[in-house]
């Protein structure tokens, strides 16, 4: 059952990439480009998140999960105060 909802969390994070890409493509808002590079981001860690506990459970990705976390949400950090007016 865990494994159906990270699989879940991660098409949830696809479709929000998605749709903020498709937002910016339309009105280039530059907010919406930073929070789809985010949920691209949030989609890189949950697919390491179902790998490291479904796949390869024997294998420790704590730390890479953490790294790829941390960049998502500081690239939306950036574009929060690089495009504040």
């Amino acid at each position: 059952m865990a494994e159906a909802v990270y699989l879940m969390c991660a098409a949830t994070s696809v479709a929000c990439a998605v749709l903020l890409w498709r937002g910016y493509a339309a009105s280039k808002a530059r907010m919406l480009f930073w929070g789809s590079l985010c949920f691209l981001g949030l989609t890189v860690n949950n697919v390491l998140l179902f790998v490291d506990l479904v796949l390869v459970p024997n294998v420790d990705l704590t730390l890479l999960r953490g790294a790829v976390a941390l960049v998502a949400i500081a690239t939306l950090l950036f574009g929060l105060v690089w495009d504040s007016k």
